[in-house]
């Protein structure tokens, strides 16, 4: 990650890694606080960001959500959507873009989605309304789809797909928006109907398997050094300074 999350976050993907998803879940949250009280070493949470950089704390609220989901502990997941939601919220005060504030809307939804609330509907409804709005102030749609607020809204969903695609990416990021980026606001609306769609059947099917993938980092197909000890694959995912089996997100061994 880039933001100034200490170590928490590497703890919640070894914590993915071992299946001990209420230890991920403490993790995660825990990643989430830090990168919100600090986003970056010169940057507040509260200061005005083109780049959006105080977005990975709320994605780090939205996967513990998840990771108390598969853990059988609702109560908890209850309590990060909630707080991901309010913090989403109070932050379209401080971003000052008609995009990010469309983005943070879209969060909320992601949220309340994430933490088992009501509301979801109508929160991405409004998310693709703002997007539409805000057409106008945006130029080029694609760079505001790539910078690190935009990308922390879309790992999550990725992260639970992929959980049910063998580790492969099963959204990628032209999935997620429209074909035409010269209709700005369609193209970022996209976003939400592509949520709407796809994301509460990911998390419901994450939660009935009991399993939740690492997130993808950098990987590699047939990797002649590291072999899954588990499911014997040697396609590799290095994330967080761990390496990972790309299929099942067992840590890999060397051959």
């Amino acid at each position: 990650m880039s933001t100034t999350d200490g170590d928490h976050y590497e703890k919640a993907v070894a914590a993915l890694a071992d299946r001990a998803y209420e230890t991920a879940g403490n993790a995660y949250t825990r990643a989430a606080w830090q990168t919100l009280a600090n986003p970056r070493p010169d940057q507040g949470p509260f200061d005005a960001d083109e780049k959006g950089w105080v977005g990975e704390g709320l994605q780090h609220l939205v996967t513990s959500a998840l990771c108390y989901r598969v853990a059988g502990r609702p109560d908890r997941a209850e309590n990060r959507g909630s707080e991901g939601a309010a913090v989403a919220a109070d932050l379209q005060t401080a971003l000052d873009h008609p995009a990010q504030r469309a983005c943070l809307q879209e969060m909320i939804a992601d949220a309340r989605l994430a933490g088992g609330l009501d509301g979801t509907e109508e929160a991405y409804h409004v998310a693709a309304e703002a997007y539409r709005e805000a057409a106008a102030s945006v130029e080029d749609p694609q760079y505001w789809a790539t910078t690190p607020l935009f990308r922390a809204a879309a790992t999550p969903l990725q992260q639970v797909a992929r959980s049910r695609a063998n580790g492969e990416i099963a959204i990628a990021w032209d999935d997620l928006h429209g074909s035409d980026p010269t209709a700005h606001g369609q193209f970022l609306a996209n976003r939400v109907r592509t949520k709407r769609q796809r994301f509460p059947a990911l998390v419901e099917s994450v939660v009935e398997d009991g399993y939740l993938a690492a997130p993808r980092g950098t990987t590699e197909y047939s990797n002649a050094t590291y072999r899954c000890p588990d499911c014997g694959s040697n396609d590799v995912n290095w994330v967080a300074e761990h390496v990972l089996c790309m299929r099942c997100s067992t840590p890999t061994e060397r051959k």
